[in-house]
């Protein structure tokens, strides 16, 4: 008889990652051990210089000869910024029907707020390949919404959370300026020389702006557990919350896969549409976050985890089944080119 062992194993559909688990066990360390004091003060300072640490890889790596080369795409990559920066934000701003009934004040604050990040690059291409998409469009759309991120969201929450997200004063620009846009554009700038230095060492650089985030959740959510905010989510008002984020990711996925064909995009394009216009990204939010909301940080990325480990689990369902589809006749309409093969990248952007 065999004494072979059986082993647990998660469905492959269901992506979740490591990383998703780091995030979860730092949300729980700051629970049981958040840091008070000088302590506090240090982890601060260190957060905000991670910051300045992720905008300036993010600066480097982006390619703008690439992102400039994919113009040539300019529908595709103006539907995919008009459902990140236009519908979402129109449909975040509709949720303020759900207070006080289904959101609190500040939960809707932070659903909104997800509303108004850049979409991802990594999951986007990761994703659209498997489903044997437009790859290169789904690459330059993903930096093209990382790159108008940047300068949108802040402004983008500064006109639509006002007082909720912190306010624009000239203290809340100062820190968007140094904090986000000095470490980007020193990134660009200084691409020419590091940028091989990043390639070379893509892996530990990879770990490098992980632990930045982790680090950047980790304050956040001690400021909030030493503030007093977390009595204000109950098990019911998270339930509501996963609810109204599914109905949002059920709405945008139907959206930009059904818009885009009655805009005339071919299959591979509306694949590509489809997975980088129904996104939001997790690593270019939290930091965001970081500096707008400041004190009141944990509560407005909380709805962003969420959506994002949803998006990943319902997006890996799609991808695959899209995968299995027969080989399509081309559509002659709008197709910009057809699907290049591209290894599949991690999706915990």
């Amino acid at each position: 008889m065999s004494s072979r062992r059986r082993t647990l194993t998660l469905p492959s559909w269901l992506p979740v990652d490591a990383y998703i688990l780091a995030l979860v066990g730092t949300v729980v360390l700051a629970a049981l051990l958040p840091a008070r004091g000088m302590a506090a003060d240090m982890a601060g300072g260190a957060s905000t210089g991670a910051v300045a640490l992720l905008f300036f890889l993010y600066g480097a790596r982006l390619s703008t000869a690439e992102a400039l080369d994919g113009l040539k795409h300019w529908r595709l990559h103006l539907t995919v910024l008009a459902c990140t920066f236009l519908v979402f934000p129109l449909l975040g701003l509709a949720s303020k029907g759900l207070v006080p009934f289904v959101l609190t004040p500040e939960l809707q604050a932070g659903f909104l707020f997800l509303c108004l990040v850049p979409s991802t690059i990594q999951s986007s291409i990761a994703f659209t390949s498997i489903a044997r998409g437009n790859v290169p469009a789904a690459i330059c759309a993903g930096s093209f919404s990382s790159l108008t991120g940047i300068f949108l969201t802040p402004l983008l929450a500064a006109l639509l959370l006002g007082s909720a997200g912190g306010g624009f004063s000239a203290d809340s620009l100062l820190k968007i300026v140094l904090q986000l846009l000095v470490p980007f554009l020193a990134g660009q700038l200084l691409r020419r020389w590091v940028g091989g230095f990043l390639t070379r060492h893509k892996k530990v650089l990879g770990l490098v702006d992980r632990g930045s985030i982790l680090l950047v959740v980790y304050t956040a959510f001690s400021e909030g557990m030493v503030a007093g905010i977390w009595s204000q989510v109950t098990p019911a008002r998270l339930g509501a919350l996963l609810a109204a984020e599914a109905v949002l990711l059920a709405v945008m996925l139907a959206l930009t896969w059904y818009g885009a064909r009655r805009l005339g995009f071919g299959r591979e394009d509306r694949i590509a549409i489809q997975f980088a216009g129904s996104k939001k990204s997790l690593a270019a939010g939290l930091p965001m976050a970081s500096v707008l909301f400041g004190a009141h940080a944990s509560l407005a990325v909380l709805p962003l985890m969420l959506f994002h480990q949803m998006q990943l689990m319902v997006c890996a369902v799609i991808a695959k089944r899209r995968s299995r589809d027969p080989d399509p006749v081309r559509e002659p309409a709008g197709t910009d080119a057809g699907p290049l093969s591209h290894p599949a990248a991690t999706v915990t952007s």
